[in-house]
């Protein structure tokens, strides 16, 4: 059976990519795991370049083929922002409720045509060996004025996706995996490894 390291300690992240490859027959880890493996210093300028410093340093640690994600909330009135500081956004160690919190804040004097956002995300697969591919994925939104939803994580009880009229928070995990920012760049990453000889069904 294949193997294959989920380079994040996010419970919500490693549920997702456990459905995502549910149809598969590959050992799934997560950094949990590998305890004592030091997190990087994420000090790239785009989702890629973040996505693959942590799978590359897992990848080396664990000697595994690993993927990590990298992914953010970019909003069109605060110029992109909080992008790729989306996860501290309110300071290192934020939660998501404080995270949601400044989010807010920022945006009180926008009204709802002013509050269109997107979900930005890139997932890059490693190798022991050195080699890498990342890919992309993206979903647009617009932010809320209160969170709605209790699934999901992150931002995801304040973005509305309008062709559902509900929140990421609102929707079940099989619709989310299917449209999300997430939900693509891995359909592109799974379609990838299929090709290349990677994937193989528990049938």
């Amino acid at each position: 059976m294949k193997k294959l390291l989920i380079a994040t300690g996010n419970a919500g992240k490693v549920r997702e990519f456990a459905a995502l490859f549910s149809e598969e027959a590959i050992q799934l880890y997560s950094l949990k795991d590998f305890p004592d493996l030091l997190p990087p210093v994420e000090d790239g300028c785009t989702f890629s370049e973040n996505a693959l410093i942590k799978a590359a340093a897992a990848s080396r640690y664990s000697g595994l083929p690993t993927i990590a994600d990298d992914s953010g909330l970019c909003v069109e009135a605060l110029d992109g922002k909080p992008g790729v500081f989306s996860a501290r956004y309110a300071g290192e160690g934020a939660d998501d409720e404080a995270n949601n919190l400044k989010l807010l804040q920022e945006l009180t004097s926008f009204t709802k045509n002013r509050r269109l956002a997107a979900f930005r995300c890139a997932i890059a697969f490693c190798t022991p060996e050195g080699f890498n591919v990342t890919f992309e994925g993206e979903l647009k939104g617009l932010i809320l004025e209160k969170p709605s939803g209790s699934g999901g994580f992150g931002y995801d009880p304040l973005f509305m996706v309008p062709e559902y009229g509900k929140t990421l928070a609102e929707l079940p995990l099989e619709i989310k995996n299917r449209i999300s920012h997430r939900g693509r760049a891995a359909a592109a990453l799974r379609l990838y490894l299929a090709k290349n000889g990677y994937m193989q069904s528990k049938a």
